[in-house]
């Protein structure tokens, strides 16, 4: 690795030791582990798609004694995760900082914790979710180092992002791909025909002390979760609700309205995300000496 750079082929790499030997996958980031599979099966090509595993290097040698600053502590000196979330100086609670999802619940499937009525797919939906699911997850955009989509960016628990929020704008760096959301709270609208993109576009609003996120103009090429494989259009519109519960806590619910896939909007049981101490997004770089694509097939 040269300059904090992980490429595809190392992350496929130490994936496919871990299935090997049916463990878990530890990233390098403090003390921070993380299950990478709750089944084994049906893994050849979607291994890919968690290329995302690759275990980044601890950041001890890039930045040298420079702790997160304004962590509260306990008497013995300890970080205090538990104690209230922080507030910026217009009132409104302070998301900033590098956060983590807690696992791979979500990321493998997004309506966990639903019911099957819950999320009700239209039939041709079913029909392209199962061939999918038949090819075995290798049609995956997320596997040929393309954009998760929204909501499905924020859900691997393999990879940190970070938060910089000010009054009028919330940026979002994630560290896997290198990718990044704005979210404008200027009271701006979106033009009637804008270019649809694969992180779509961003507006936000306080909703008392929860950011409310309102993503449209996506693409309809990105998946909504890995394992499950659900699809969504250019028609998707998404509303994720940020809320901090604690200081070391971010709580994330996201409502699916796609009225070409689903009969009806669907929510997400909530997301937690966990505040990373003394740590920043690395440089992640899909593609940099890539060599397995050309030896993928997608189907039977």
């Amino acid at each position: 690795m040269a300059g904090g750079t992980r490429g595809f082929d190392d992350g496929f790499r130490v994936l496919g030791e871990a299935v090997e030997q049916g463990t878990t996958l530890a990233r390098k980031r403090d003390v921070f582990f993380t299950p990478v599979f709750y089944t084994m099966s049906a893994m050849k090509m979607w291994l890919a798609v968690l290329f995302a595993t690759a275990v980044s290097g601890h950041l001890s040698a890039q930045w040298l004694n420079y702790p997160t600053a304004g962590i509260p502590r306990t008497k013995d000196g300890k970080p205090n995760l538990s104690a209230p979330a922080p507030r910026a100086a217009n009132g409104k609670p302070d998301l900033s900082g590098v956060w983590q999802a807690d696992g791979q619940t979500y990321f493998f499937d997004l309506a966990a914790g639903l019911k099957p009525e819950d999320v009700a797919m239209l039939p041709w939906a079913k029909e392209l979710q199962q061939k999918r699911i038949d090819n075995e997850h290798g049609d995956d955009p997320l596997s040929r180092c393309l954009p998760h989509g929204v909501p499905r960016i924020n859900t691997n628990g393999l990879f940190p992002f970070k938060i910089i929020q000010t009054p009028g704008l919330v940026v979002i760096l994630y560290e896997q791909l290198n990718l990044f959301r704005q979210v404008f709270l200027d009271g701006r609208t979106l033009a009637k025909d804008l270019n649809p993109t694969w992180l779509g576009y961003s507006t936000g609003r306080w909703d008392g002390d929860t950011l409310v996120i309102e993503t449209s103009g996506l693409n309809g090429k990105a998946w909504l979760d890995t394992q499950k494989s659900r699809p969504a259009t250019d028609a998707l519109h998404v509303t994720e609700r940020f809320r901090r519960t604690n200081f070391g806590t971010l709580e994330v619910v996201a409502t699916i309205n796609d009225p070409k896939t689903y009969s009806k909007p669907w929510t997400t049981t909530p997301q937690k995300m966990f505040l990373q101490l003394n740590t920043d997004i690395l440089e992640f770089i899909c593609n940099e000496n890539e060599k397995d694509i050309p030896h993928m097939t997608v189907g039977k």
